[in-house]
């Protein structure tokens, strides 16, 4: 065993998505155009639903946390990404790259957890429609968004009171954008069986957990929707799920591919990180309104009271 260790290695080079500065110039771009797209689409939809008293539902509950958790899952990321493409060395602490390990895990923990709580909203509301509201208590719902936040942080919370016992390397460079678990494992010089066994248990306790969730609600939903005898109402039912169907396709599609698959610094690794990191956050506001009749009409009306008052407000300076 080597005798780097945290004290004699202090930092970490990301090499990020591309060595060309011509290129880094148009990712950073790019990245900035899609960040601030997240930032405007998702705190529109925490607004529109907080402020429209027709979104006052359960689903509509969730997709505020869920927004919100979008929020903060991009900007564990993507700013450091940003700082990195503008800078010559892309350098990051020990202690930097270990918390953004604790929160890139976290938050997708978190991103899991509430589109399964989510899926049993769906169940919920096709399934036992009279029950619904009797069912999704507020308490509940609230019970749920906790849950969700509490298991997410004790899960990261335990790989990374592990990870900070590993001896690293003098390879200090990281094939990535971010610090994310699996790509510290190849830098350090110490056994790191029990990290790697914990954190297949980790993303297997929440793959299967949240995804038997989905897919058992889901199988229910289906059974109920092909019962209904109308077309009209088999098409609205099945409009109320395909915005979450959608989103739990693209997150956990990549999510799991990439804590699942070996590190070896491809770029299928960082395409995968992009998708549920970056992409993920900036699309779920678009999924959700865009396919949504509700919320359409709410951020129209969210836009005209919006529109009214900058008019009242000229006319006063005027």
């Amino acid at each position: 065993m080597a005798s780097g260790n945290h004290s004699s290695i202090t930092e970490f080079i990301l090499l990020g998505l591309s060595a060309d500065p011509q290129v880094q110039a148009l990712l950073f771009a790019l990245f900035l155009m899609i960040y601030l797209l997240t930032l405007l689409g998702n705190l529109l939809m925490i607004l529109v639903i907080h402020t429209d008293s027709n979104l006052h539902t359960p689903m509509y509950f969730f997709l505020s946390h869920l927004s919100f958790q979008d929020l903060f899952y991009s900007s564990v990321t993507v700013p450091r990404m940003l700082e990195n493409l503008l800078s010559q060395r892309k350098a990051i602490s020990v202690k930097g790259c270990l918390a953004q390990v604790f929160f890139v895990f976290a938050t997708t923990g978190i991103e899991a957890c509430l589109l399964s709580v989510m899926a049993y909203d769906r169940y919920a509301a096709i399934c036992h429609p009279l029950l619904y509201r009797q069912v999704m208590s507020k308490q509940l719902c609230l019970r749920l968004v906790c849950g969700s936040w509490v298991v997410a942080f004790l899960d990261a919370l335990i790989n990374i009171l592990l990870a900070l016992s590993l001896d690293f390397c003098e390879v200090q460079t990281i094939h990535h954008y971010s610090c994310e678990l699996p790509s510290l494992f190849p830098l350090s010089c110490s056994d790191v069986s029990s990290n790697s066994a914990m954190l297949l248990c980790s993303v297997l306790l929440h793959a299967i957990g949240t995804c038997l969730l989905i897919f058992f609600s889901y199988a229910r939903i289906v059974s109920t929707i092909l019962s209904i005898s109308s077309t009209t109402g088999r098409s609205k039912a099945f409009s109320t799920c395909s915005s979450h169907l959608t989103a739990v396709i693209l997150f956990y599609g990549s999510a799991i591919l990439r804590y699942l698959m070996p590190t070896s610094g491809s770029p299928l690794e960082l395409i995968l990180s992009i998708q549920y990191s970056v992409i993920t956050p900036l699309v779920n506001p678009l999924i959700y309104s865009l396919k949504n009749k509700e919320v359409k009409a709410a951020l129209r009306k969210t836009m005209l009271k919006y529109l009214q008052c900058l008019r009242q407000h000229r006319r006063e300076i005027a």
